[in-house]
């Protein structure tokens, strides 16, 4: 007789890993003994003590809540996996397990666990990843917290460009035998510029210290520089052959949360040292090497050379994605490459023009490029400023004349001319000093929603080219004018709650209702933005200027505000998912990423997603609290 429940069990836990990767035969062995269980709201699974339970369990309906005493560490909604933890350190648990809204769980055996999916490479794999990296904290780095962040390292693309590719590694590595001194040992990496050496036995590597040991272990006190190296080396050390690939590596630095890789000849500790790798060397390992480019773009002569670099910049984008090199490096990188192409463009057309700038100017680049988070091909926002002159309407007329050149050439490139025409073509942004102090004023001392907006978009940016001095006499003003007109930080903050958390009363994604984008979900407008704007809007109200991209303001305030410290790292570590997910969605569709379409994600990056909502939220009520904004809304 066929048994339809099982079936039923069967076709909800096959969409869902570790599950989607066992066979029909030992997934229908599961589901025919899986238990069902029905919870009303608020009551418990297990509790904190308890004994610990023969069985896991997965959400089919409604959601639990983990908590630690009274504080939610986690929200485990459709196909989370939760009380595993405990059967793997096979003891007691620690944490609450309580529905939080009406809910039916599945139960599965933990002999099930051993027998059938332990057993398979794929589904262990997946479980030695969840157990890694789910935090207390969901929203924790990168893409941590769910039980689903490894997904792309299990299940790697075939056809990836990392993972095929041979890593190239250090053919001189710095040595050294056990009875040598740390001191001596620290010496010999200080005279060779290396972060690591290699404590070898016969030429056979026995252990390991890098600069992170000594940070550790000496600087710490823990052990004398007197002593030698065994004492603090580590112990075993990981070992490759020299046909090493990329992805290989990746893989092994995370398995075993180390930064160096020993390579011998035949790949076992048993053979001769001839090379060590580095995460340093994966990150430089690609030909789109940032310094390489940096350097074609200061020989360029045209907009179109400096086009084709960009697009190589694309590539090296895409790569250290597929790499998970972090977000805040990957920003930091393709700014950087974005701000040299600016400033080979400014040159150019300085020269194209055939004369000198009549007075000293500064570069501004706004909005995401300002805040140094611009990763795709976006929209250009940029601002010109010039020293006070007498002949303003001359010297204006000059450097609209150069603003218009540049931002042609910045469209060649690949930035999409600005359709409001926020740039510095545009007379409106193209001001001196004194002219722009009376602008902020204005902006600032009679505010309505155009105002808020240009405020939100030029109070991100970041000088590229000219005289920092005038960028200074700008800031200078603008907190000023906020000092004598307090309750514009009231007006920004109504402005920062206009977009509400991105879930529906019912726990959906909340998307557009109508337009070119029906039915698909604004990453940017509904999930980035609010975490961006309510950044902006603490830090000026703290009077903190030069602190403009979205991660380094919630760091500062993490700083100035301890108290809220746990909050503020959950938004960065959301924001960070959310640009990281925005990225891929924009080189995957060739477009900025900005709209998704939810129906077409997998569970684990819907559920990636949600994850990161739940700062928005908490980061609205502060803002909310804080500038007393409930009677405004």
């Amino acid at each position: 007789m066929k048994n339809t429940i099982a079936e039923r069990v069967l076709d909800f836990l096959k969409g869902f890993p570790p599950f989607d990767v066992l066979s029909y035969e030992q997934l229908f062995k599961i589901s025919s003994q899986v238990k069902v269980i029905y919870l009303e709201k608020d009551h418990f699974i297990f509790k904190q003590g308890d004994a610990l339970h023969d069985s896991f369990y997965i959400v089919k309906d409604g959601a639990i809540g983990i908590y630690r005493d009274i504080a939610l560490v986690d929200e485990c909604d459709e196909g989370d996996i939760f009380g595993l933890r405990a059967l793997i350190r096979n003891d007691n648990y620690l944490l609450d397990a309580k529905a939080i809204e009406e809910s039916i769980v599945y139960s599965i055996s933990s002999k099930l666990l051993e027998e059938i999916i332990i057993n398979n490479t794929e589904a262990n794999q997946f479980l030695i990843a969840s157990f890694a990296t789910n935090t207390r904290n969901p929203y924790s780095d990168e893409d941590k917290g769910t039980l689903f962040a490894n997904e792309t390292i299990l299940k790697p693309n075939a056809s990836s460009f990392t993972e095929v590719q041979s890593a190239s590694f250090s053919k001189n590595p710095i040595t050294c035998d056990t009875h040598t001194s740390i001191k001596d040992a620290s010496l010999i990496m200080s005279r060779n510029k290396v972060g690591s050496i290699v404590i070898t036995e016969s030429k056979q590597p026995i252990g390991i210290i890098t600069d992170k040991d000594l940070r550790n272990k000496i600087a710490t006190g823990h052990h004398d520089i007197s002593e030698d190296v065994e004492a603090i080396m580590s112990t075993p050390v990981i070992t490759f052959p020299p046909s090493i690939t990329v992805a290989e590596a990746q893989i092994a630095m995370l398995r075993h949360s180390i930064s160096h890789l020993c390579i011998t000849k035949d790949g076992t500790v048993n053979s001769e040292l001839i090379g060590i790798l580095s995460e340093h060397d994966i990150i430089v390992i690609h030909g789109n090497n940032p310094s390489v480019l940096i350097k074609e773009i200061k020989r360029a002569s045209s907009a179109e050379q400096l086009q084709h670099i960009r697009e190589k910049a694309q590539v090296l984008l895409k790569n250290y994605i597929e790499q998970h090199i972090p977000i805040s490096f990957i920003s930091n990188i393709i700014s950087a490459i974005n701000e040299t192409i600016t400033k080979r463009i400014i040159n150019l057309s300085i020269s194209e023009i055939g004369a000198e700038p009549p007075t000293t100017f500064a570069w501004l680049a706004i909005g995401s490029q300002g805040r140094k988070e611009q990763l795709l091909f976006t929209d250009q926002d940029n601002a010109l400023v010039y020293e006070d002159v007498s002949n303003d309407e001359e010297v204006k007329s000059y450097f609209l004349e150069l603003a218009k050149a540049i931002n042609n050439k910045l469209h060649i490139v690949g930035f999409e001319l600005c359709p409001a025409n926020m740039m510095a073509s545009n007379p409106k942004w193209c001001l001196s000093v004194s002219q722009w102090k009376i602008q902020f004023e204005n902006w600032i001392t009679k505010p309505d929603e155009d105002k808020i907006m240009l405020c939100n978009i030029f109070f991100d940016y970041d000088m590229v080219y000219g005289n920092q001095e005038l960028v200074n006499n700008m800031s200078d003003s603008i907190f000023k004018a906020i000092d004598s007109y307090e309750i514009f930080l009231n007006f920004m903050g109504r402005n920062a709650l206009k977009n509400p958390p991105p879930l529906s009363f019912f726990r959906n994604f909340l998307v557009e209702d109508s337009g070119e984008h029906k039915d698909q979900f604004d990453i940017k407008a509904r999930a980035i933005m609010p975490l961006v704007d309510a950044a902006r809007l603490l830090i000026l109200s703290e009077n903190i200027k030069d602190v403009n991209s979205t991660i380094a303001r919630y760091q500062r305030l993490a700083e100035l505000e301890p108290q809220n410290k746990d909050l503020y790292d959950s938004c960065i570590n959301a924001f960070r998912i959310l640009l990281r997910f925005r990225t891929q969605q924009g080189l995957k569709h060739h477009d900025s990423g900005r709209f998704v379409d939810v129906d077409s994600l997998s569970k684990a990056n819907r559920l990636k997603l949600k994850g990161c909502f739940k700062p928005v939220k908490d980061i609205q009520e502060l803002i909310k609290v804080r500038f007393k904004l409930s009677q405004m809304l």
